[in-house]
């Protein structure tokens, strides 16, 4: 990638953010401007905004990765992401706007009249949405260090400061305006290379044939390797080898699993096949180069995860932190419906390009299956494929694109769980403490990426995924649905389903499990942990003798009965802000 035009990019992205987010700013003028963006926004500018912080770095890189590593099995990954709005259209998005909330602590103790359940939330909410920017930070690492080889922190950190410092400045109505624009930015720039890469592909007759084979080496092609891996042969492979342990030399690899160091170079002939990383750590290594198996070469594990991730990704849209509070930004009921609608068809038809990126990459770029880059395919196609000049300007808008997926999703993360921090943990909810928080939310996670680098970010979004659909899903469905539930009952479903979750997040992100069915059951933990916690609210609450709120009926009525024409609908019983509060003022106006 030509650097001088992806820092050019890269920086246009970021000044063009900075100025919409500061038109934003000068008609921000109350605290629920701030908030919630005085619960005006329309529903063709709250959608665009919503899928601006939805397609995340996860959607933008890792979809197109997890495509190339994988293959086609991987598609239904998007699938699982679009589908999620369905069950928030059907189930969530009208009662929850009704609520009157400015989030789902506010829903919680709402609906459930209990702090404690709140405090709960509160802090699952943080989490959530810490796990859920980790990747983002990976992703920005990624991108920066591709556009200015400067190292993967570096990035992060750029990032985080620009995230934080937008974030504290502009509140909601700002952040509105900038995540709309660039959620077209990243449509664009998928949706343009795409159209050059496919004419690329159609005059190319032997890499059309290329697609029904394994990946492999189209030329003479010569691979570093940064880090060691294991990388596993599928058939007898002659490779040269540059590298601490061998000069030049020559190896002939066998079938199977085998180590390569840090700092080695293969050189693989014209079409070999290429030798994909094994995660596969029980293998015996065979002489001193080789590959990891994946988990997916287990047609009982692959099942399994499949259904993991795709009843993560089907249950935890409707939690996730950023994504909530979005719908209190509505008018009413009805708008945060129609809204939910337009986001369906932003997202569905933005999904339709990364899996085109990674079925390309598995012909252009097989080197970044033994690398473990694959993250990287969407960056280095243009360049690949077109090259010249025009690569070149591609690829810029790419890396634009790729900024613009990890600002927009860091942006929503960071508001949501900023809010939450100044509302129920600083002392008071003002606007000072909302900046105070800004630069916590963003602080913590960007310390974990530093401790835990190398978790590819499709797979760290599933994670957040995970922990939301076992926690704010049982909570979002069963307290707007049934009103049996009792604060006792979400109280035990939350530690529990959301607990097991994070057991199991934190047992993978920490390598804390061994092979086979342990470790898979911690990688994709909503089968069991979702399930989990539906029943233990359902069982605890049955148990629970004090029964329902007092205002449960109330409460019920609220959720479900349409707004009247003037939008009076009553705040909800959590600490919140009013509509005429000042937001330059150190405390709220009663």
């Amino acid at each position: 990638m030509n650097q001088a035009y992806g820092v050019v990019a890269v920086t246009s992205v970021v000044v063009a953010s900075g100025l919409i987010g500061a038109l934003g700013l000068r008609i921000s003028r109350t605290t629920s401007d701030f908030y919630v963006a005085s619960r005006s926004v329309p529903p063709r500018l709250n959608a665009a905004a919503i899928s601006g912080e939805y397609l995340s770095a996860a959607s933008f890189l890792g979809i197109a990765g997890l495509v190339l590593s994988q293959g086609v099995d991987m598609l239904w990954v998007p699938v699982g992401y679009t589908a999620g709005y369905l069950v928030l259209l059907a189930l969530v998005a009208a009662p929850l706007r009704r609520s009157g909330a400015y989030t789902l602590p506010d829903f919680a103790e709402a609906r459930l009249e209990s702090t404690v359940v709140r405090r709960i939330t509160s802090i699952l909410v943080v989490v959530v949405g810490w796990l859920y920017l980790v990747p983002q930070l990976q992703g920005a690492g990624l991108t920066l260090g591709l556009v200015t080889g400067a190292p993967g922190w570096t990035g992060a950190l750029i990032v985080a400061v620009v995230v934080a410092l937008s974030v504290a400045a502009g509140g909601m109505r700002s952040i509105t305006f900038v995540q709309a624009f660039q959620y077209w930015l990243k449509l664009t720039a998928l949706l343009v290379p795409a159209l050059f890469l496919l004419l690329a592909w159609q005059g190319d007759p032997s890499a059309r044939t290329a697609l029904d084979q394994p990946p492999a080496f189209r030329d003479h092609t010569r691979v570093r390797v940064d880090d060691t891996v294991r990388v596993r042969v599928h058939e007898q492979l002659r490779v040269s080898v540059d590298g601490r342990a061998h000069q030049a030399a020559v190896l002939l690899l066998q079938p199977g699993v085998h180590r390569v160091d840090t700092g080695t170079t293969l050189h693989f002939p014209v079409r070999a096949r290429v030798a994909g990383r094994s995660e596969d750590t029980t293998a015996p290594a065979r002489g001193s180069r080789g590959s990891d198996a994946s988990p997916r070469e287990d047609k009982g594990h692959s099942l399994y995860a499949t259904y993991g991730l795709i009843l993560a990704t089907f249950l935890g849209t409707m939690g996730l932190p950023h994504v909530v509070v979005r719908f209190y930004t509505s008018p009413d009921g009805r708008a945060a419906r129609r809204t939910t609608v337009v986001v369906l068809g932003l997202v569905g038809a933005f999904y339709l390009l990364p899996p085109l990126y990674g079925v390309l990459g598995r012909i252009y770029t097989p080197e970044l299956l033994l690398t473990g880059n694959t993250d990287a395919v969407v960056l280095l196609l243009p360049e690949r494929l077109i090259g010249g000049v025009a690569g070149d300007l591609l690829g810029a808008l790419v890396a634009a694109g790729a900024c613009a997926a990890f600002l927009s999703t860091a942006s929503g993360l960071t508001m949501a769980v900023a809010g939450v921090l100044s509302q129920d943990v600083l002392p008071s909810p003002r606007t000072g403490h909302f900046r105070l928080a800004s630069l916590i939310a963003v602080a913590v996670p960007l310390a974990v990426y530093t401790l835990v680098p190398g978790i590819p970010v499709a797979k760290a979004v599933g994670l957040a995924f995970a922990v939301s659909a076992s926690s704010f899903c049982p909570l979002l469905v069963l307290g707007i649905w049934w009103r049996g539930l009792t604060a006792a009952g979400a109280s035990a479903g939350l530690l529990t389903g959301g607990g097991a979750a994070l057991t199991a997040v934190a047992l993978t992100m920490t390598e804390s499990v061994g092979t086979g069915w342990p470790r898979t059951l911690s990688a994709w933990p909503a089968v069991w942990s979702v399930p989990l916690a539906f029943l233990t609210m359902i069982l605890v609450s049955l148990a629970d003798r004090r029964g329902a709120p007092l205002h449960t009926d109330a409460i019920m009525a609220r959720l479900h009965l349409p707004e009247p024409p003037a939008n009076h609908s009553p705040a909800a019983r959590g600490r919140r802000l009013t509509t005429d509060e000042d937001p330059t003022a150190g405390s709220p106006t009663p």
